[in-house]
């Protein structure tokens, strides 16, 4: 049996047509299949969940294991210095919270990346107005806000926006 094939990638299409037997044709296609698998046979890092040998404590660490590590940061620090006292000062509060404490902030962070850009606006204004708050003050404005609609938080937000954003250049992330 012949058919014909016709050919389409990502980036463009070519509208040539060829005619291919049934075995041939079906070479093609596994061929294809095996290409749109590649990055599923290329040496991934492992999963968080995947288990794999423990990695050393730091003093067992080589010297070159341990330049891997810190290289990121040394970077950021001298492509930087505008920013070394806030990242100096976010080294040292990260360095005195609890474990408990650690995995709240990431916990945060991770909810933070996935906030829409409103959402993280509204986020913004809650927090500039709790931050003078006392606490019997944010006990309230939290319970006031969970009580509103989205629509309600939306005209909240709008009515007591957060200061705007200081224009200070962010450290690039690897």
């Amino acid at each position: 049996m012949r058919r014909t094939l016709t050919s389409c990638t990502f980036t463009s299409c070519t509208f040539t047509s060829r005619t291919f037997t049934g075995r041939s044709l079906g070479l093609v296609f596994i061929a294809l299949a095996l290409l749109a698998a590649a990055p599923a046979f290329a040496g991934d890092p492992p999963a968080a969940g995947r288990t794999s040998a423990p990695l050393p404590a730091w003093e067992q660490l080589t010297q070159a294991q341990r330049e891997q590590l810190i290289a990121p940061m040394r970077d950021r620090w001298n492509n930087s210095p505008d920013e070394r006292q806030r990242m100096f000062e976010h080294a040292r509060r990260w360095q005195q919270m609890t474990p408990e404490e650690r995995k709240n902030a990431r916990r945060g962070m991770k909810r933070w990346e996935h906030m829409s850009p409103e959402d993280r606006g509204q986020m913004r204004a809650l927090y500039a107005k709790m931050h003078g708050l006392d606490d019997e003050g944010r006990r309230a404005l939290m319970a006031k806000w969970r009580a509103m609609t989205p629509e309600q938080r939306r005209a909240w937000a709008q009515a007591n926006p957060a200061p705007p954003k200081p224009d200070r250049p962010r450290p690039p992330r690897d």
